[in-house]
């Protein structure tokens, strides 16, 4: 008999931080730079709320920050202010937070979750870039992400495109922002993964997290499509 799948009511698409949410987030803004004295004036500081709002729009909407609505305020303090908060792990600090509270409300999926790595351009440069070998060479970046089995994100690291995924499924399962739950024989944690995973590499660093590996094999899928091909000349 199949496990009984769990309903989960779908979360609207956050464009704003609702005041409950804001609730949350400010203390942690303010753990990083405490408002400073009314009393020494000086420039005024931007307006956070809206700043990390702009925040989301620029990651929602893919645009360039140059391009942010003038309703976020200057774009450029907004860019700034998103470099500092990710400098100083406070990005990371609001993540472990909300899974934090969603684990606590019993949202997050730890029987099943799944991991995988996909590569961007890094236009820019940066520490962690890498030749990408999709992109005729050109510099680029892999991020490794871990989410639940709804697809919460659990964790991410970022590498080198060429950078192969299995050398980066270790990092990418300590990196999970909160304490992950042990995994137990009544309730263990199976990790998914594609056929990139599929040698010593991959298998040993999920089993050695507590992880139950489901991989998909290498040639699977052509084992698949010949068996198609059989049944249907047969039915013929």
């Amino acid at each position: 008999m199949g496990r009984k799948k769990k309903t989960v009511k779908p979360l609207a698409t956050i464009w704003e931080v609702s005041d409950e949410l804001w609730a949350q987030i400010e203390p942690i803004l303010l753990n990083d730079a405490p408002l400073p004295p009314t009393e020494k004036g000086g420039r005024k500081r931007a307006d956070w709320r809206r700043a990390f709002n702009g925040i989301i729009y620029r990651m929602r909407s893919g645009c360039q920050w140059n391009h942010l609505p003038k309703t976020f305020g200057d774009d450029s303090s907004v860019h700034r202010w998103f470099q500092r908060w990710n400098k100083n792990g406070v990005m990371e600090q609001i993540w472990a937070s909300l899974v934090s509270e969603c684990e606590a409300l019993g949202g997050v999926e730890w029987e099943w979750q799944s991991a995988d790595g996909a590569m961007g351009k890094a236009r820019f440069g940066g520490d962690q870039v890498g030749p990408n070998p999709t992109d005729r060479g050109k510099n680029g970046t892999k991020r490794s992400v871990v989410v639940d089995e709804e697809g919460g994100p659990l964790g991410a690291v970022i590498a080198g495109a060429n950078v192969h995924d299995t050398k980066l499924l270790e990092a990418t399962l300590e990196s999970i922002v909160v304490e992950r739950p042990e995994a137990t024989e009544e309730k263990p944690q199976n990790l998914c993964l594609d056929k990139a995973y599929d040698n010593p590499t991959g298998r040993e660093a999920a089993a050695a997290k507590g992880h139950t590996p489901h991989i998909r094999r290498i040639g699977e899928e052509r084992a698949v499509k010949r068996g198609k091909k059989s049944t249907s000349r047969g039915v013929g």
